[in-house]
């Protein structure tokens, strides 16, 4: 039976092909599908259950957010992990957040600090009590600073530097310390921004950074060990 016309799928191509993309971006991202891992076409195919065209929609969109390789008549690849690329995008997170966090310090309307001390100013039995959606919440606490400076251009070039490290960035909230760092880390430099203490902020945005780099290229590492182990 052919693959571009499967019995039991009567979706959309466009659902289809959403529904491929989060299929194989999470195999990806629970290193189901490791890093330099290559497939074809059919193989996938019959793995996520689409057909050949919106399959090749999400190879496609995937292909372009950096998450893979094609090679013409030899099928495609999981983008080996960089971290020098990772370290080199890491660093250009420091500025533009060191800045946004520079720009709340002067600024007079401030309803994001609000928002934010309602997720992470809280008591220890009052998180959410999904542990494994911090690192949403994480993504959303570092995007609001700089969504907050109302430049558009620099909030779309975070954006994107969000999307291209969360494969690694994520896996920083495996770890129940990890995740008691975050809510402490996020509250000083909340603290530090509600008292127009820019300098401190900045100081405790940067190091929070840094030390969850370091802590996810860790993990990151052995959990490929223990993947290809296995």
């Amino acid at each position: 039976m052919s693959l571009d016309a499967p019995p039991f799928n009567t979706s959309s191509p466009a659902t289809l092909a959403e529904r491929a993309y989060a299929q194989i971006k999470q195999l990806i991202f629970d290193f189901v599908l490791l890093p330099g891992d290559r497939f074809s076409e059919s193989d996938m195919a019959g793995r996520v259950q689409v057909s050949r065209t919106p399959l090749r929609q999400a190879l496609q969109r995937l292909q372009s957010e950096g998450f893979l390789q094609v090679f013409p008549k030899s099928g495609w690849q999981v983008e080996p992990l960089n971290f020098e690329v990772f370290d080199q995008l890491y660093d250009f997170r420091v500025l533009m957040e060191t800045h946004a966090v520079a720009k709340l310090c002067e600024a007079e309307d401030r309803p994001i600090l609000k928002t934010l001390a309602d997720t992470w100013l809280v008591k220890t039995d009052e998180r959410h009590p999904v542990t494994s959606m911090v690192d949403m919440l994480d993504e959303t606490f570092h995007s609001s600073l700089v969504h907050a400076t109302g430049n558009a251009e620099m909030a779309r070039v975070h954006d994107d530097i969000t999307e291209r490290i969360r494969i690694i960035r994520r896996l920083d909230f495996t770890k129940p310390a990890r995740v008691d760092a975050t809510y402490q880390e996020h509250a000083r430099i909340i603290g530090a921004i509600t008292q127009r203490r820019s300098d401190e902020a900045q100081r405790l945005l940067r190091a929070h950074i840094e030390q969850s780099k370091l802590e996810v290229r860790h993990i990151t590492l052995d959990m490929l060990y223990q993947a290809r182990r296995s």
